[in-house]
């Protein structure tokens, strides 16, 4: 078993460090201060070929495996940009994956290639304000006229929709008192994001004020039968091709910015001077920041394994799920320990670390709780009764 990157993995960390070195930490305190969305940096990705990294190369991506999207991942954030800089190209990279699989050879064309090329952002339409993780609940209806759908209903926690030109959207196309399985009968689509049809309400959140979340209310959007995905009523089974890679990708992004947030800290607790002595001299500073590095080493072991099953065709569920638990936990408590290494310096912006802390709630919390993550493990693996 070789735990050494391979030569191209070690040349997409190196190209990945050398753009994200024109991003300094006062380009990333000032979108966390304006709040303006991160464009150049997303371009400069784009021009390095780097958002279409698991898009086939036969549709302008570079064909690459989720494990290779996960280092890209954890390299961004390690770099100071955080979640800012991470969830600012983190749809892209994952999201059209059920395109990817199951659209048509037209679909991939017409929707993944400008995907790939950075002409196109999109965002991801799942959540809802009344279903949470319930996702087999979900109340959007897209109703069949003709040739085309209209939909209603609303969505929520949708990262990018203030500069989306897409939209991977999952609605319900057949009444839940209609289906015999609750997963059946929801549809997936990828359409323009019609700004006319869709009302976006912005959130104002804890932190990654670059990278918009919002509150979606759809009303009457119409969407072609051609932006379907796949068959009508196995959307959720769609959507779950996409869950596993992001699952994978976030825990990359949590691992990144915890290792980022003890590089910080080691830094301080050598330089800072208290009672004549650099204060990482004593244990008490040395012992939290040993067992950080200690977990999110074990943290990124998970990540790999997990990235290595999903790329091998191997079932991944319990790998992802235990991954993104661990890299969430890992990640909060590296965090967490770098403004307490800080003290009271810890909560000035000027040393970055409490934005880490406010940053790392978005791996800690989503796309799934560590509750859930702890249920499908308790469920799936331990073969113990469902508790929910």
């Amino acid at each position: 078993m070789n735990f050494e990157y391979t030569e191209d993995q070690k040349s997409i960390k190196d190209s990945i460090e050398k753009i994200c070195a024109n991003f300094d930490d006062d380009y990333w305190l000032q979108r966390d201060t304006d709040g303006v969305f991160p464009h150049d940096f997303y371009n400069a990705m784009a021009e390095g070929g780097w958002i279409g990294i698991c898009i086939p190369e036969a549709y302008g991506g570079s064909g690459l495996g989720v494990t290779e999207a996960a280092i890209m991942a954890s390299t961004i954030a390690q770099s100071g940009a955080g979640m800012s800089g991470a969830s600012a190209v983190h749809i892209n990279i994952f999201g059209l994956n059920p395109v990817a699989v199951f659209g048509t050879e037209e679909q991939k064309e017409r929707m993944l290639r400008p995907m790939a090329e950075g002409r196109e952002k999109a965002c991801f339409g799942v959540t809802e304000p009344n279903t949470g993780l319930n996702t087999t609940q979900l109340k959007t209806m897209a109703v069949r006229k003709g040739d085309k759908y209209i939909v209603n209903g609303q969505k929520v926690w949708i990262s990018t929709a203030q500069v989306a030109d897409k939209i991977l959207l999952l609605a319900r196309t057949t009444p839940l008192e209609d289906v015999k399985k609750h997963t059946h009968g929801l549809s997936l689509f990828y359409t323009d994001f019609d700004r006319s049809k869709i009302d976006v309400h912005l959130i104002d959140k804890m932190g990654r004020k670059c990278v918009d979340s919002n509150e979606l209310f759809i009303d009457g959007l119409e969407i072609p039968i051609e932006d379907r995905i796949g068959e009508e009523g196995r959307g959720f089974e769609y959507i779950l091709h996409g869950m596993n890679p992001e699952r994978v990708l976030i825990a990359g992004e949590a691992v990144g910015l915890g290792r980022l947030a003890i590089d910080r800290a080691t830094t301080y607790a050598k330089e800072r001077i208290v009672f004549n002595r650099p204060i990482g001299q004593n244990q008490g500073i040395q012992h939290p920041l040993a067992k950080c590095w200690s977990e999110l080493e074990a943290a990124w072991l998970m990540v790999m394994s997990a990235a290595w099953q999903y790329d091998n065709g191997k079932s991944c569920g319990a790998a992802a799920n235990a991954a993104k638990y661990l890299a969430g936990e890992a990640g909060f408590h590296a965090c967490e320990t770098a403004v307490m290494t800080h003290g009271g310096f810890g909560y000035a912006k000027e040393y970055h670390v409490e934005r880490y802390l406010r940053e790392v709630m978005v791996p800690r919390i989503a796309p799934i709780s560590p509750q859930l993550a702890l249920c499908y493990l308790a469920e799936r693996v331990l073969g113990l009764p469902k508790s929910y």
